[in-house]
């Protein structure tokens, strides 16, 4: 790494250099990273913006962290609390494991406290984002119709290909789970679920409604493209979505709503346009029948091997398969691991 070039993170609209040093490693030991050299590190930060308060006994500041977070404030054995606590000169409280409520940070010196909040909002910052996502946003694909051509276009690539190197049924997505994927995120409590939950509500009111005028969005499902390179050895099969007036509204709606969503600090920057798909075939499926079947894009949900299969004929003969047209009503803050009544992913919010 370039040290007069270090990586910068975004936290809360602000920007920070992330200064990596190399420490001795311990095997067994719980992964812990160092952000800052000693305590006077952000002494010139503006207290104002973390809400430093005044009492009399110094100063104090509280951080609201979800309680799976915890442990890697408290590291292993306590250390990298102690480790914060000595270098900032501060006391740091921190709740109960599983019981939801707030860090409080305390000290004498005011530069301490700020000190402490942001290396607390560093170490939570670089650590949120290993958890694997528990919610994503999506747009429902699992109408009936669409179901039932989804099941022919699976007989058919089962009854013409599946010679062809890796295919088999175990391939194919659930139909009562097709959907478009626009963006995942980690949400680690209730405050965090309804957090997400209200600004749906406000993209709707912000911009949503303004691309589609208040009405349906009306898009065909056809043809079938593959994300690798190789069609001889593809992951990942998906079918194509586009508006039947030509316009570009769904991804208007889907490009504004991950910015929103990114910008709020609620989910991470992938790309630079949402990638419009509706998964069809993935090699994540084969592995484990039971494997998330929602984020082809990132590949997040499994970090085990995968077999990929030759999709050249499916592509050949299927070019240009009809799914059918539906009716986009409503963004749904989809859960992961789990399903509703009608068999898709149980909703935690929607628009």
């Amino acid at each position: 790494m370039d040290v007069l070039r270090p990586p910068l993170i975004r936290i809360g609209g602000r920007v920070y250099r992330k200064n990596l040093i190399q420490e001795q490693a311990f095997p067994h030991e719980e992964e812990e990273e160092d952000f800052c050299a000693g305590p006077a590190d952000c002494a010139d930060e503006p207290c104002d913006a973390f809400g430093v308060e005044e009492t009399e006994r110094g100063f104090q500041c509280r951080v609201e962290v979800p309680s799976p977070l915890y442990k890697y404030i408290i590291g292993k054995k306590g250390e990298t609390k102690k480790r914060l606590e000595t270098e900032t000169r501060t006391s740091i409280s921190i709740p109960k494991p599983g019981v939801e409520g707030e860090i409080v940070i305390t000290g004498q010196q005011r530069s301490g406290v700020v000190s402490a909040r942001t290396r607390i909002d560093v170490l939570l910052d670089s650590f949120r984002k290993k958890q694997p996502f528990t919610h994503f946003l999506s747009f429902a694909l699992n109408q009936p119709a669409i179901q039932e051509k989804f099941l022919q276009f699976k007989e058919e690539v089962l009854e013409k290909c599946s010679k062809d190197h890796g295919v088999s049924s175990s391939l194919f997505q659930n139909p009562a789970k097709l959907h478009l994927t626009l963006g995942t995120l980690v949400l680690l409590n209730e405050q965090e679920i309804q957090k997400a939950c209200d600004l749906l509500q406000r993209c709707k009111e912000d911009f949503v409604d303004q691309i589609t005028g208040g009405q349906p969005l009306s898009v065909e499902v056809a043809g079938v493209e593959y994300m690798n390179d190789d069609p001889a050895a593809t992951d990942v099969l998906y079918a194509k979505v586009h508006m039947k007036d030509g316009s570009d509204r769904l991804q208007m709606v889907a490009d504004q709503l991950v910015e929103r969503f990114v910008a709020s600090g609620l989910m991470l920057k992938e790309w630079d346009r949402v990638k419009l798909h509706a998964t069809v075939m993935n090699t994540l499926f084969r592995k484990d029948p039971t494997e998330e079947r929602s984020n082809t894009v990132t590949g997040k949900s499994s970090f085990k091997e995968r077999e990929s299969f030759n999709g050249q004929n499916i592509l050949k003969l299927f070019e240009n398969f009809h799914f059918g047209e539906v009716q986009l009503d409503s963004v749904r803050l989809s859960q992961r691991f789990s399903s509703d009544a009608s068999g898709y992913y149980a909703t935690s919010g929607q628009l």
